[in-house]
């Protein structure tokens, strides 16, 4: 399942010519440094959960069957890294209230980012997915930005496919509640009407 340019990397490191290995940091460095910059809300420690990963991945890549993409792999490894930081950190998570959510608020958001700029509807999803909840911005990362399946997410994070589409459920209700408070109302009350 894993790509043919991955698997050549892994295969040279295998037999011994360690540099091939940086060709992979190089693949999916970016990523692996905004998953984790999403679940640990820090710059520097998601720098360093990102070097660990690679670590990590690195001293086990001989165990990498191939049963799944090398991506996915390498996702889970920097999840179970980053759950490992915040419980060593105990940090308090930001929950966001989902109560005073209505599927009113979902579809106006939707209606008002999809008159958005593409640019800019990305820079306002991205700010917002951050003040998310460590998981939830991670999985929604997984899903919208990286397009993966919920059968690969589910590998990554441990759990079944139908909680993940349930989990992604409830982040889209919290991220709906936060772009709610970050666009300018005016923005959200022209669009309700024009859908009206």
């Amino acid at each position: 399942m894993t790509t043919n340019k991955d698997q050549y990397y892994i295969n040279q490191v295998i037999e011994g010519n360690t540099n091939a290995f940086s060709k992979l940091v190089d693949l999916y460095k970016d990523l692996v440094f905004t998953l984790a910059l999403r679940m640990l809300k820090n710059k520097e420690e998601a720098e360093e959960v990102s070097q660990d990963t690679f670590i990590k991945a690195y001293k086990s890549l001989s165990k990498f069957k191939g049963d799944s993409k090398f991506s996915t792999w390498i996702y889970k490894i920097a999840y179970n890294t980053c759950l490992d930081r915040l419980k060593k950190n105990k940090r308090q998570q930001r929950e966001v209230a989902i109560d005073e959510f209505t599927e009113r608020y979902v579809k106006t958001i939707d209606n008002a980012l999809e008159k958005m700029v593409k640019e800019e509807k990305l820079n306002a999803i991205q700010d917002c997915i951050i003040q998310l909840p460590s998981e939830d911005g991670f999985l929604l990362t997984l899903y919208y930005f990286e397009e993966l399946s919920l059968a690969e997410i589910s590998e990554i994070v441990g759990i079944s496919a139908n909680h993940i589409k349930v989990k992604l459920f409830r982040c889209r209700q919290k991220l709906a509640v936060i772009l709610k408070k970050c666009l300018e109302p005016e923005l959200i009350e022209y669009y309700e009407r024009e859908r009206k």
